[in-house]
């Protein structure tokens, strides 16, 4: 099987957080530090798109977007320009409670599109999915005519969007795909936090 490599994105202003999110602790780590073990798990490279001044944590590529704060599309852009894989997991920081199981499920059914999400809630979750490398140069159009919405670049290829039901078997309550963006979702999320056997 190809290699895969993950992109883990942690660029972003965290203005609804309030503080840098990926520094935020969980459990006894960063949420960056928890995204990057569970994503290494099943990937053979990890990618982290992080601003300039961002900790991030050791044995990880780092790449920065040549233009700050152009949100999640422009660190998709950067990661997918640099990868050596043809599949990648991309996450965004602020989930926490992934599952690799999960990621790896998305793994196998992206088939022969360039990508795959999961729709949670009636939203696809596009900062949690497969993104083919080929797509890149989609990804940098859309953010050089001025689009920011990563769902732009999903309508534009061919995506997969999987409901998410079909995981509840190894996530019964999606958590994967909750997005820790505010003080109280964080709260929350903590509270959620159980043991695991990643690491």
């Amino acid at each position: 099987m190809d290699r895969v490599t993950g992109i883990i994105l942690c660029g972003g202003r965290s203005t609804r957080m309030g503080e840098d999110k990926g520094l935020l602790p969980f459990g006894d780590e960063t949420m960056l530090e928890r995204s990057v073990r569970i994503v290494r798990t099943i990937a053979d490279d990890v990618i982290v798109v992080a601003r300039r001044d961002q900790q991030v944590p050791a044995g990880v590529t780092i790449v920065h977007d040549p233009i700050a704060d152009l949100g999640p599309l422009a660190g998709i852009a950067a990661g997918l320009a640099v990868t050596n894989s043809d599949r990648n997991i991309i996450v965004a920081c602020d989930m926490p409670l992934i599952k690799p199981e999960v990621l790896q499920r998305l793994l196998s059914m992206v088939g022969d599109h360039d990508a795959c999400v999961a729709v949670a809630d009636g939203h696809a979750s596009a900062l949690c999915g497969i993104y083919r490398s080929r797509i890149a140069r989609h990804a940098q159009a859309l953010l050089d005519s001025g689009e920011r919405r990563v769902m732009r670049l999903l309508d534009r290829v061919q995506t997969r969007q999987v409901d998410a039901a079909v995981f509840r078997d190894i996530d019964p309550d999606l958590e994967t795909f909750i997005s820790v963006d505010t003080p109280s979702k964080y709260a929350d999320a903590v509270v959620r936090l159980k043991p695991d056997t990643t690491g």
